[in-house]
């Protein structure tokens, strides 16, 4: 009995390695197979003009009861010196609605769908709902000092569709964006003709973000009632995009009117899945991006490129193990530019079980530097506002 058992354990044994050697040579293959639709798209019916009056449309809108955008995460231990200093100057997290600034943001959230039944998810309910929800509370509430927060649920792409150059991937990816503006649209309708407007997006969201900025804001008079834009998670080539977007990076921490970006990798990182794809992409100039170097605005200086000590982050944002609640840790993650573009943070931090395969902490982009980008867009908008 003996040993059938101990057969039986080196049989398993041989099938964890054989799994895992064959994960590590068709990882890809595999993870396109587990997440990519093999069903036909469905057209998705354009929404009424207004669909976005209806308040249900929103995860996020002034007056709305329990808005997740506008929690206030707890402190957890203490901050070091420099790192209580920078926080004592950042204006009272738990501001009144009278106190908040004077600002409406549009924010776009991540990818929450991961189902491969459907090229887009549906509007509400489910699990990707439920988790949309968790990314507004955890990415949009740096922003909760504004007046007004806008975050749309919108008809996402699925994952899969970011993993294939299949026509369904980029028909789902443009119904998603159809959602995207016409909540947009709804925005611009209900905020003050001439209230500062910060627009933020990450990963998805931030691509969506991005086409808003080249259609809909470049060249126009929209373009100066931008405060700031935070494109996150989502690579920019300073040769091939930039221009096209018609606002500028941000080179100084005081500057109004820029786009900040960034993705996040701990070290050792491997970025090499990200960047081929990003190699072989055509830019907004219609050009190859080739091994251009990705805007890279360093969120502890508020500049491009550079570095700065853990002592400079007042706040990350360290979630519990199912990313429904969390506390800010001042001076956990230091920060600097490499010369690709990334973001790299030093050893791997403590954060959680959603760190992707080569130390690649996207799930992490906005959490890592939640305090220093609340203070962040709080000197923009104060920027903007004495530039009129």
């Amino acid at each position: 009995m003996a040993r059938k058992f101990l057969y039986i354990i080196a049989f398993l044994i041989v099938l964890v390695i054989a799994g895992l050697f064959a994960l590590r040579i068709w990882s890809t293959e595999l993870t396109k197979l587990a997440l990519v639709p093999s069903t036909a798209f469905e057209q998705q019916a354009p929404l009424k003009a207004n669909a976005y009056a209806d308040p249900k449309m929103w995860i996020s809108r002034p007056g709305m009861a329990s808005d997740p955008a506008r929690w206030q995460p707890p402190l957890g231990t203490p901050a070091t010196d420099g790192a209580s200093d920078a926080a004592s100057s950042a204006p009272s997290p738990n501001a009144s609605q009278a106190e908040r600034q004077d600002y409406a943001v549009f924010f776009i959230h991540p990818t929450s769908y991961l189902d491969r039944a459907h090229w887009n998810a549906p509007l509400a309910g489910g699990e990707a709902d439920r988790i949309a929800q968790i990314y507004v509370k955890g990415m949009a509430s740096p922003f909760n000092q504004a007046k007004e927060i806008w975050a749309p649920r919108y008809r996402q792409a699925t994952f899969g569709a970011f993993l294939t150059d299949q026509p369904e991937a980029t028909q789902a990816i443009d119904a998603a964006y159809a959602d995207v503006h016409n909540a947009f649209t709804y925005f611009l309708s209900q905020i003050g003709p001439d209230t500062p407007i910060v627009l933020a997006g990450h990963s998805q969201g931030a691509l969506h973000l991005l086409r808003l900025l080249r259609q809909d804001v470049a060249g126009k008079p929209l373009a100066g009632r931008i405060a700031a834009v935070y494109a996150i998670g989502w690579p920019i080539s300073v040769q091939h995009d930039l221009a096209g977007l018609g606002l500028p990076g941000c080179d100084k921490a005081d500057q109004a009117g820029c786009v900040m970006s960034w993705s996040s990798y701990a070290e050792p990182a491997d970025p090499s899945m990200v960047l081929d794809t990003y190699r072989n992409s055509i830019g907004f100039d219609g050009q190859p991006r080739g091994d251009s170097p990705i805007l890279c605005t360093n969120p502890l200086t508020g500049k491009i490129g550079g570095s700065a000590p853990a002592s400079a982050n007042i706040g990350t944002l360290v979630p519990d193990e199912e990313l429904t609640k969390g506390h800010l840790v001042a001076g956990y993650t230091p920060a600097r530019c490499d010369e690709r573009g990334l973001l790299l943070i030093g050893e791997p931090p403590v954060m959680g079980n959603a760190v992707l395969p080569g130390n690649n902490y996207h799930v992490y982009d906005i959490p890592l530097f939640w305090k220093n980008l609340q203070r962040d867009v709080t000197r923009r908008v104060a920027a903007w506002q004495g530039a009129q």
